[in-house]
């Protein structure tokens, strides 16, 4: 289902959290839950996966994640403050020591001069350690956007383990 480059880093990421007894949550807006589907791929994932948060409006941010409204408002719900914020909500709100989150544009509408289609915003949170965040802008359509998206996601967890 997923491309074998992709299945191979979720798998690592697996190996790394199952050796060093990490568990992760996942809290996505545009990738809508694809995040806990690749991890949930690799069998045993049940030994590090714990739970995703599938926030896709932001109604869902504000309820599950703790997500200030009113940075939802000031900044708009793809940014950097509130991709920091839904890692650090999710990492909050389950029994967790790594998480990741991300919001973004992935098309084909909906996209801005400031913001364009392809904009993602990825924070991962580790317990005891600071959140890490990157802006990136993914080429494609909205199908290869999410993969990427994904690909990244799964790349910065590993740098948290």
């Amino acid at each position: 289902m997923f491309p074998k480059e992709l299945t191979e880093l979720t798998n690592k990421l697996i190996s790394s959290c199952r050796n060093q007894d990490i568990k992760i949550a996942t809290a996505e807006s545009c990738t809508g839950g694809l995040i806990a589907g690749c991890l949930t791929s690799i069998s045993g994932s049940s030994d590090v996966f714990e739970r995703g948060f599938n926030t896709y409006s932001n109604n869902a941010k504000v309820e599950m994640l703790d997500v200030p409204i009113d940075m939802i408002i000031a900044r708009g719900a793809v940014s950097e403050t509130v991709a920091i914020a839904m890692c650090e909500g999710a990492l909050k709100n389950a029994p967790v020591q790594l998480t990741v989150s991300v919001t973004g544009i992935a098309g084909p509408a909906g996209g801005t001069h400031e913001k364009p289609i392809g904009t993602v915003y990825i924070a991962s949170a580790r317990d005891g350690r600071d959140t890490v965040s990157k802006c990136y802008t993914f080429d494609g359509n909205r199908d290869k956007i999410r993969v990427s998206t994904i690909k990244k996601a799964i790349e910065i967890m590993l740098s948290q383990v």
